[in-house]
């Protein structure tokens, strides 16, 4: 594939990541991009197609997200990159002019998993959409990338299942670091940045390996992925924290496919900059709302006559606007109105939330605000194994 010529275009001045404070592990930066800068520790919604289901880019901006993240992958499926660039690429088609990340296609080489074929040069694979075979390679990746325009490209790398054997984990290591290379000379675009991914499964040294490689080939930005993909969740957080730590602190982190509210403030804590989750919007449009007295099923009949809001704490336009039993209604009617109020709902949550823990990182305050957060989501139910402290701050 062919990537289409930008002409006129360089890299702004200043774009990359600006590490502005710390407080205990957890950091407070500013990622620039072409397409403005990103505060840090960000939420990224995730608009696999190019939308974010039921939001329209007026509803992100207002939200105040400064990022989201579509799927390479999917959008060379339907409606393609070229038909895309050809309308002045992702940012122009999906009427968006904020930061764009796109998901490279490694996590479906993952979950597409019976109806694929890898080996070193890269995927086989059969369409989800009519199976005619296709093919991703690192370079056709980075060249779907360039072609849709996105801000921040992701490599290709290979992602094992959680329970795989450590000869089958490195060697996905292996071809995720050859993948890298390739996908790092194949870049063209100068005002693109390109993250590498760090895999190794959860094996300490494979990980340090892959971080030690990755890191050599030189990229903007790093991404730690493969996890949350079958392991247990003591081994997701154990293999993430240590991984966290090893990555070069003047470049951005990003930890892929996480996660409920606890597990944000605690990879926060951790050191991380970047997440992206479909559970705010895919939880929305099930009826699921996340609020400061925990989650709430709006479909259950004790809101059928509920006058107040989903969140007495929200300040967002479904909370302003709407009590219970008029969402309930929506529901239960099947009106598009109901998932749509209760997805801005949740990402208004989200983000909300991660302005909070950016504060209190600028206040050098983590730990303490942390472990408020957290014990007010145990107290509601909410937290799970997640309420673990966070420590690390010693200000009060």
């Amino acid at each position: 594939m062919e990537t289409a010529e930008f002409r006129g275009e360089s890299r702004p001045a200043g774009c990359g990541f600006h590490l502005l404070a710390t407080s205990g592990e957890a950091r407070r930066g500013r990622l620039q991009t072409a397409h403005g800068s990103v505060e840090t520790p960000a939420f990224m919604p995730v608009g696999t197609y190019g939308a974010v289901k039921g939001m329209a880019p007026w509803d992100l901006e207002d939200l105040g997200a400064e990022i989201i993240l579509g799927n390479a992958y999917h959008l060379s499926e339907r409606p393609g990159a070229a038909a895309i660039a050809a309308r002045g690429g992702l940012h122009r088609f999906m009427g968006f002019d904020r930061a764009i990340l796109a998901d490279s296609g490694g996590f479906q080489i993952f979950s597409l998993a019976a109806m694929r074929k890898i080996d070193d040069d890269g995927v086989e694979f059969r369409s989800h959409l009519d199976g005619s075979v296709r093919r991703l390679t690192p370079e056709g990746v980075i060249a779907i990338q360039e072609n849709l325009g996105v801000d921040i490209a992701m490599v290709l790398d290979h992602c094992p299942a959680g329970g795989a054997s450590r000869a089958e984990v490195e060697d996905a290591l292996a071809r995720t670091t050859a993948w890298a290379r390739r996908s790092q000379a194949a870049r063209r675009r100068q005002d693109q940045l390109v993250f590498g991914i760090v895999q190794g499964g959860t094996d300490a040294a494979l990980r340090a390996r892959s971080v030690e490689e990755t890191v050599e080939i030189g990229f903007d930005g790093y991404a730690v992925g493969g996890l949350s993909v079958g392991e247990s969740r003591p081994a997701t957080w154990e293999t993430a924290a240590r991984t966290c730590l090893q990555l070069p602190p003047q470049k951005a982190r990003y930890l892929m496919g996480v996660g409920t509210p606890a597990e944000l403030i605690r990879y926060v804590g951790m050191g991380f900059d970047l997440f992206d989750c479909v559970l705010p919007t895919r939880n929305g449009r099930n009826g699921m709302a996340f609020t400061s007295l925990g989650r709430i099923n709006i479909r259950n009949a004790v809101h059928r006559d509920a006058d107040e809001a989903l969140d007495p704490e929200c300040a967002c336009r479904t909370c302003r606007g709407f009590g219970r039993a008029y969402l309930r209604h929506l529901f239960a009617t099947h009106e598009m109105l109901g998932p749509r109020l209760l997805t801005l709902h949740n990402l208004h949550f989200y983000l909300r939330l991660m302005l909070r823990l950016r504060a209190a990182i600028e206040a050098g305050r983590y730990g303490v605000e942390a472990d408020a957060l957290l014990r007010q989501l145990e107290a509601s139910g909410d937290a799970g194994a997640m309420a673990a402290t966070i420590s690390g701050d010693s200000q009060a």
